[in-house]
């Protein structure tokens, strides 16, 4: 039975010759395994010419061991360790016979069937593990092939989303970009609409300036004549009216002055930096400035206006252009509302626009508050959205009350509030630290 020894060890090699799928692998042990089947060859010639009996047996055994702690050592041979480790069982069955063969001659001969019957139960199961190894590396290869597939696939998968993130990045700057134009359309939008209020309150400072003017020529005239006369004391008096006058030339000139730079301010693309602001001054000018402009477009509309502002009110740190201009959409708002009802009621209905400031702990709070239309419930929660509106088509851009929101929380790290009911009133509380 020691033929079955060498046999076992030559097939091995061989079939871990043909088992290598990286060819590199391949070349490297090809000769050597060669050289192995070689030398198997040899030992079993040997065996069968010097020795008999016992020896040839152990002679196949220490043959197949010594192949078998050869390639347990090399990592190159780990991943066939499943098919390598099949053939313990013929090595320990082949080295319990031949010691017992060795040892004790007769009670070998009385069991030698059944030591026969285990080396070829030993040699079956060898062939048993090289069968299901095959299937194994048959599965590998099906899920090689797969794998492949798979990676081929995902490859793709990957351009394509790729592709799709690059477009997505270009669609985002696109989007950005139509974002900046709209939100400067917007505030162009609220600048065209301030146009006859700005002209009506610049207007009064203009004909105060305009009057001083032609009254200071004439007192130049006659403070002429009277020191023609002598009469230097009545020279002086007219002197100081002048003086006067020309004062309130200059305070009107200012105001006007005042109105012109708010609304350069106002229509500026950048917000520029915060400094000290006195908002009642500003929430007082664009009150008016808004009601004004609605009154340009409709000659009919009446509003009272309220104004509760606290004179202790410190001034804010703030982007005061920012600032005017939420107070603004508000304010248009407001009075948008009161002129709604105003055309459903008629003159039963007195509108009424409010707007009151004061410190509360830590907090500016500015109150706009009207007797309009109110919001609806439905509504409530998308009235502060990008776009929201519930004007008439063409009548609102649906960006001035999104864009006061990220000003006043964004901006100013504030907080807006809207208390309303509809068909009684509507208010805008807004919060900003001091």
């Amino acid at each position: 039975m020691h033929v079955f020894y060498f046999i076992a060890a030559f097939l091995l090699l061989a079939r871990l010759n043909k088992s290598f799928a990286d060819p590199v692998l391949k070349l490297k042990w090809n000769q050597t395994i060669t050289y192995g089947n070689l030398g198997i060859g040899i030992l079993f010639i040997v065996s069968q010419i010097a020795v008999d009996g016992a020896w040839q047996s152990v002679i196949g055994v220490l043959t197949l061991a010594g192949i078998l702690f050869y390639l347990y050592k090399e990592p190159d041979f780990s991943p066939f360790n499943f098919f390598i480790q099949a053939h313990y069982p013929l090595v320990v069955v082949g080295i319990i016979s031949s010691v017992v063969q060795l040892v004790n001659i007769d009670f070998y001969g009385k069991w030698s069937n059944y030591f026969d019957f285990a080396i070829l139960g030993a040699f079956g199961w060898i062939y048993a593990r090289w069968i299901s190894s095959k299937k194994q590396r048959q599965e590998m290869m099906v899920v090689a092939a797969r794998n492949a597939q798979l990676d081929v696939l995902v490859a793709q998968r990957t351009a394509e989303l790729t592709q799709q993130k690059n477009e997505l990045q270009e669609t985002v700057k696109l989007l950005q970009a139509t974002q900046e134009q709209l939100i400067q359309q917007e505030k162009l939008a609220s600048l065209g609409e301030l146009t006859a209020g700005i002209a009506h309150e610049i207007q009064n400072p203009l004909n105060f300036v305009n009057n001083f003017s032609e009254v200071s020529m004439e007192l130049v005239d006659e403070m002429g004549e009277e020191i023609t006369k002598g009469d230097i004391e009545e020279a002086k008096a007219i002197a100081n009216d002048i003086k006067q006058n020309l004062e309130k030339i200059i305070h009107h000139g200012k105001r006007a002055d005042a109105i012109v730079k708010n609304m350069l301010q106002h229509s500026r693309s950048n917000s520029g930096e915060k400094q000290p602001t006195d908002i009642n001054a500003l929430a007082d000018e664009y009150l008016r400035l808004s009601y004004h402009g609605l009154r340009a477009k409709d000659k009919m509309f009446n509003s009272n206006m309220i104004t509760e502002l606290d004179p202790a009110l410190p001034k804010l740190n703030v982007i005061s252009q920012d600032i005017g201009r939420v107070l603004l959409n508000l304010f248009n708002n407001a009075f948008y509302a009161v002129q709604q009802r105003h055309k459903t009621e008629g003159d039963s209905y007195k509108p009424e626009v409010k707007v009151s400031t004061a410190l509360k702990g830590k907090f500016v709070e500015i109150s706009v508050t009207d007797n309009g239309t109110g919001i609806p419930d439905a509504v409530k929660d998308k009235i502060l959205q990008p776009f929201f509106t519930t004007k008439p088509t063409g009548e609102g851009t649906g960006l001035g009350l999104s864009l006061s929101y990220d000003i006043v929380v964004k901006g100013h790290a504030g907080k807006m509030e809207i208390n309303s009911k509809e068909g009684e009133f509507t208010e805008f509380l807004i919060r900003i630290p001091v």
